[in-house]
């Protein structure tokens, strides 16, 4: 077998055009390098616009109405309304709607600090629904037979006690894992009701600037120590498909809604990176696409000049497999050498970037996934080769039969 194709391809090879074929290549590797460096920096670079928190979700916003100072003083509502919330959930972007139930009683907190030490204040609590807030359920509920209060504070109320309160009152300062563990005591009161319950602190968070419990916990709370009034939210989380959607922005805007903390920011920043990479992607596919009409041709220009060489082939008892098996091992090896050639240049490229993005604290991603994109894309344009080599080398033995 190796000897036929060995006495094929020096009759065939003749007519083979080397500029045609380096043309190709260069043409493929271009592109297939601009797609592989474009999936691999946009891997790498994401973390950068991420706030990653493992027990909250991401795509999320946090929306409270715009406070002006003629507002507040004419007690101007800063509560959404139910016709709020159905518009809100109505939007193509929206994918849910939660609300923010607040405490409606009075509690005190009592915080140990080392030995002999402890602080106390007043405080308050919110919830909002479970399904916004991914955690272990055996560190996330509440059971009124054996009251204990999970919550999930602000980081930021941990720099202000370490380098606050500690700081000025001698007391020690903590870690994220130390605060977890020192003991918490709240005295909820209201109603004609007085309890004592333990608290323990299960996460900290960097989008939530208040103190988080379950909704079940709050629920039983307002009922048993609150006033029993109905409250309307003033703030919202609000999941949505693309944080960075220039629709939302123009939805706020219109409706005079704030977004807490800088999510909008974050969330367009990493909306532009992913369009962005969207399109260089796009480009370096379509200069694929286009080098690899270049290298039919080129194919297609070969198989013509040598018709009457494939026919006699043919002819002399050789299988169509047989005679389309040099075209096909010189396209299969023609793209394996592009694509080593394209993981190199892009190993190459995220070196050079990888310095910079270092200072941001980012480690960068494997590149398993970029390899496999550059697998995916080469497999596809050597399959679409391969059969165009054998419906040609086809047709011909069909007409001479």
């Amino acid at each position: 077998m190796k000897q036929t194709n060995n006495i094929i391809w020096k009759l065939l090879r003749q007519h083979i055009s080397k500029g045609q074929l380096i043309g190709f290549a260069i043409a493929n590797l271009i592109g297939l390098t601009i797609v592989l460096l474009a999936v691999q920096f946009y891997r790498d670079v994401r973390p950068v616009f991420n706030d990653e928190e493992s027990f909250i979700r991401k795509d999320y916003l946090l929306i409270t109405r715009a406070v002006t100072g003629a507002g507040a003083m004419m007690g101007n509502n800063s509560e959404f309304s139910d016709a709020d919330i159905s518009d809100l959930e109505a939007q193509p972007w929206c994918r849910q709607v939660g609300r923010f139930l607040n405490s409606d009683f009075a509690i005190d907190a009592r915080l140990g600090v080392g030995s002999g030490h402890a602080m106390r204040s007043q405080f308050f609590f919110e919830a909002i629904p479970d399904e916004f807030i991914d955690i272990d359920p055996d560190q996330w509920g509440f059971n009124p037979a054996k009251p204990d209060v999970p919550v999930i504070i602000s980081r930021d109320y941990l720099s202000l006690y370490n380098f606050g309160f500690a700081a000025t009152q001698g007391m020690p300062k903590i870690s994220e894992g130390q605060a977890e563990m020192i003991p918490l005591e709240f005295t909820l009161s209201g109603n004609g009701q007085r309890d004592v319950m333990p608290g323990r602190i299960v996460g900290f968070s960097n989008r939530l600037n208040t103190v988080i419990v379950p909704e079940e916990f709050m629920e039983w709370a307002n009922a048993r120590y609150g006033t029993g009034i109905k409250q309307q939210p003033q703030r919202l989380i609000v999941e949505v498909s693309s944080p960075g959607d220039v629709k939302i922005e123009q939805y706020m805007d219109e409706h005079h809604y704030e977004v807490a903390g800088d999510k909008m920011s974050t969330s367009k920043a990493n909306y532009f990176l992913t369009v962005i990479s969207g399109i260089v992607i796009a480009v370096g596919i379509i200069i694929s696409l286009l080098s690899f009409f270049v290298l039919m041709l080129s194919i297609y220009l070969l198989l013509q000049k040598n018709t009457r060489k494939l026919q006699d082939l043919l002819l002399l008892g050789y299988s169509p497999r047989e005679v389309s098996m040099p075209y096909i091992m010189l396209v299969v090896g023609l793209n394996a050498a592009v694509l080593v050639a394209a993981i190199v240049l892009m190993l190459l490229g995220r070196t050079t970037y990888m310095g910079m993005i270092h200072a941001f604290g980012v480690s960068g991603a494997g590149i398993g996934v970029a390899v496999l994109v550059g697998i995916l894309i080469m497999g596809a344009i050597t399959a679409g080769n391969i059969h165009a080599i054998r419906r040609k080398v086809n047709a011909l033995w069909l007409h001479e039969k």
